[in-house]
């Protein structure tokens, strides 16, 4: 499947109320020391914007920055203002290149379950100045199924309280769009820059043995990932500590560094839990084309996160 460039940009919303379009941006330092992501969720029918966006880090508290009450942005444009919020989001090169600038106050908490429980924590001023750059293959899911995926470079400078930042590291954009009822069907999603400079991104629904995504291998074909089984380990509010992921013939054990969650309430009251993660992975099992090299551990770091939906 070959990713349209004339995609990156707004698609016409469905009739359906949870008919959502959404960008994410994700980053992590080669060391997994630090790491962030941004999400813009639009529901033209429930007149929102959901925007998210945090930092984290080893030995760091989540900075994280919640509002699912921002205005629409106007039509052609993905830049967004609200209370102690502004975010812009470019287009630089179809495919190739996007810039986020990011002024925002949010919250600072010690203990990341306290997003499920109000974001009650001290006001820290949180500022982006990133771009990303695709560094692999944009990789579209299977046809009937609206979202691509790109593993990309991240260079750039952040704000954090009186911090100042300079990240060179790697990351993940995915464009998705149509219906997503968050309330009704669990999933685990992960994207991965291995030191070998192999690209990994997988997701596994809940209950089903598929997995869906890709594995890049440098100077090898894409190859589509089949079968998926995920095992995880919940600590305290659901929050894994550690999980293991089997796609196809790989075994993908992840280390979580610190986690990023979001507390989603539907329309109708329901909740879901939305646990996010800077983490490292240690992948083992065979490589090479068709699977038929044994390449050893291998190593890398990127993000995990888990849908937990009300049962």
């Amino acid at each position: 499947m070959i990713v349209d460039p004339a995609d990156e940009t707004a698609h016409p919303p469905g009739p359906e109320l949870l008919w959502s379009e959404s960008w994410y941006f994700d980053f992590a330092s080669p060391d997994a020391g630090l790491g962030g992501y941004v999400r813009v969720g639009h529901y033209p029918n429930l007149g929102v914007v959901w925007y998210w966006a945090c930092l984290v880090g080893r030995g760091r508290p989540l900075v994280t920055v919640v509002d699912h009450t921002v205005a629409p942005p106007r039509s052609g444009s993905l830049e967004l203002r609200g209370p102690g919020l502004w975010a812009d989001h470019n287009i630089e090169e179809p495919l190739g290149r996007w810039s986020l600038g990011l002024e925002a106050f949010g919250v600072a908490l010690d203990d990341p379950a306290d997003a499920y429980r109000g974001l009650l924590g001290d006001r820290t001023a949180l500022g982006l100045d990133l771009e990303w750059e695709t560094a692999g293959e944009p990789y579209a899911w299977p046809a009937g199924l609206d979202r691509y995926e790109i593993p990309c470079r991240v260079h750039g400078e952040i704000l954090v309280g009186d911090e100042r930042l300079e990240l060179d590291g790697v990351g993940q954009r995915d464009h998705s769009w149509g219906v997503r009822d968050w309330w009704a069907t669990g999933w685990c999603w992960t994207a991965f820059h291995l030191d070998d400079g192999t690209r990994l991104h997988a997701v596994v629904p809940d209950g089903l043995p598929i997995a869906l995504g890709y594995l890049q291998e440098p100077g090898r074909p894409v190859r589509d990932n089949q079968s998926g089984a995920v095992a995880v380990d919940l600590g305290l509010d659901g929050i894994p500590l550690r999980a293991r992921l089997d796609i196809d013939a790989m075994s993908v054990a992840v280390e979580p560094v610190a986690w990023a969650p979001v507390l989603l309430t539907g329309p109708d009251g329901r909740e879901s839990r939305f646990p996010r993660a800077l983490a490292r992975c240690t992948v083992t099992g065979p490589s090479g084309a068709g699977g038929t090299l044994d390449a050893g551990p291998r190593r890398g770091v990127g993000w995990i996160e888990f849908n937990q939906p009300p049962v």
